[in-house]
């Protein structure tokens, strides 16, 4: 796909984050989970349980400590449920260590409110934070995988997928008139983006769909 058809197509791309987390983002930068467990240094047997197996709740990395920061839940992608989904001989082990190796946005804010609106979330409050793409893809575009799916969700059906369901963007699929052959749903950064603030127009707190305040 061609970088400047991307950024046509998706001129802003969306992170939901905890409450209140935007000022250690805007801090620290917008970690994976690896990245947190690395910055906290979490190391060994410890870090196994964060990293490399199903989180079926929110987990605090340091719990009552200054440091702490918080880890989403992985609700949607139990073991058992990643067993059918997961092809070519990957592991919901090998499958938990990628997902929580990358830092994940949606291509549409459709797709955002979806989120928002899910069960577990919708009453909920929530960080969302709306990136300008112009300046955002082209900067870190040699991180960035895209991905015609919800990558980290089992249901209400556990589509099959493995490694190669995350494309770099000059791979991925597109039509003779440069559009994908499959919409994009989420643009994926390898491991980090330490200065996300640059990229960032806005920063919403919402509560499903609900705008309660405009942070930024």
């Amino acid at each position: 796909m061609d970088l400047d058809k991307l950024v046509e197509l998706y001129p802003r791309v969306y992170h939901m984050a905890e409450r209140g987390a935007w000022n250690s983002i805007r801090n620290h930068g917008l970690m994976s989970a690896s990245a947190v467990l690395d910055h906290l240094k979490i190391r060994g047997n410890e870090r196994a349980r964060f990293e490399s197996e199903h989180r079926g709740r929110k987990m605090d990395v340091r719990a009552g400590h200054p440091s702490n920061i918080v880890l989403r839940d992985q609700k949607p992608m139990p073991e058992v449920r990643l067993l059918r989904a997961l092809t070519d001989g990957t592991t919901p082990r090998q499958w938990y260590e990628l997902i929580n190796d990358k830092v994940f946005f949606w291509a549409e804010e459709e797709r955002l409110h979806g989120l928002l609106g899910a069960r577990d979330y919708r009453n909920l409050e929530h960080d969302v934070l709306t990136l300008d793409s112009a300046a955002f893809i082209p900067a870190y575009a040699e991180a960035i995988w895209l991905c015609h799916m919800n990558s980290g969700n089992t249901w209400p059906i556990p589509h099959r997928r493995g490694m190669d369901v995350f494309r770099r963007i000059p791979d991925y699929p597109v039509k003779r008139s440069g559009n994908p052959v499959k919409k994009v749903v989420e643009l994926v950064v390898d491991y980090a983006v330490p200065n996300i603030a640059e990229f960032v127009v806005q920063v919403r707190r919402m509560r499903g769909s609900e705008v309660l305040r405009v942070i930024v």
